[in-house]
């Protein structure tokens, strides 16, 4: 209600379920149901719902938009909660950077030619 646009990751399950230790918890939740009750919502009060390729965004600096793994630089794994860029020094809190780059790439901030486009709930978004 409060907002005109909602952006969500792509969630995929299959690669998640691949992480055994998260794996019962996982199943056990319906992620494809979660974002259709957003979709619905969304369209209900008249607002854009879109879902985003999560590539790259727990490995992007949000800041500077290097992306960890590249140019020599370490790939972050499941157990880095915190880096700081190589690049330009902010520190950044994993989740919270994510969040901050799936928006960005809703809105259409994110210039990267590697990146795909968002979706919005099934159809591409110029």
């Amino acid at each position: 209600k409060n907002h005109d646009l909602v952006v969500a990751e792509e969630l995929r399950s299959r690669n998640l379920l691949k992480n055994h230790a998260l794996s019962q918890a996982i199943s056990d939740v319906g992620w494809r149901s979660f974002l259709n009750m957003l979709a619905y919502k969304a369209d209900l009060y008249g607002k854009e719902f879109l879902t985003i390729d999560p590539k790259y965004t727990t490995q992007r600096c949000h800041q500077c938009g290097s992306i960890m793994g590249q140019n020599s630089y370490k790939k972050l794994t499941l157990k880095d909660r915190e880096w700081t860029c190589p690049i330009c020094q902010t520190h950044h809190i994993r989740d919270w950077n994510a969040a901050v780059n799936i928006l960005e790439k809703g809105l259409g901030k994110w210039q990267n030619p590697k990146i795909k486009e968002a979706t919005l709930f099934g159809a591409a978004v110029r």
